[in-house]
């Protein structure tokens, strides 16, 4: 009666199967992910923001020159820090993918 109950179990073999050992500190990096998509996100919101700026700047006239003081430090600010986390973005964008390749490289070291 309760051999009705229990579900069929149906194993398709695998012919081969890859075992990658990963050390303690290789694994705490790939954890803890990379910066790069913050330094992405940050990028893209600055970069808009003084896009945004400079627009406002070109196409109205601004009466006050504080006010104008105010709308081109924050364009400067915007495009120069969005440009250097950018940049960050570009240097450090392949950090985790590094990790994974030099891995992935051992196996191909041991099968020769």
């Amino acid at each position: 009666m309760t051999d009705q109950l229990l579900p069929a179990i149906r194993r398709g073999r695998i012919d081969r199967l890859n075992i990658y050992e990963v050390t303690d500190s290789e694994l705490h990096l790939l954890e803890r992910g990379s910066p790069e998509s913050l330094f992405l996100n940050f990028a893209v919101f600055l970069l808009s923001t003084a896009i945004s700026f400079l627009v406002t700047l070109l196409s109205t006239e601004i009466g006050s020159a504080r006010v104008f003081s105010v709308f081109v430090i924050l364009t400067v600010l915007g495009f120069i820090l969005g440009t250097l986390l950018l940049a960050l973005w570009w240097w450090h964008r392949r950090s985790s993918s590094l990790i994974i390749e030099e891995i992935r490289r051992r196996m191909s070291r041991r099968c020769r």
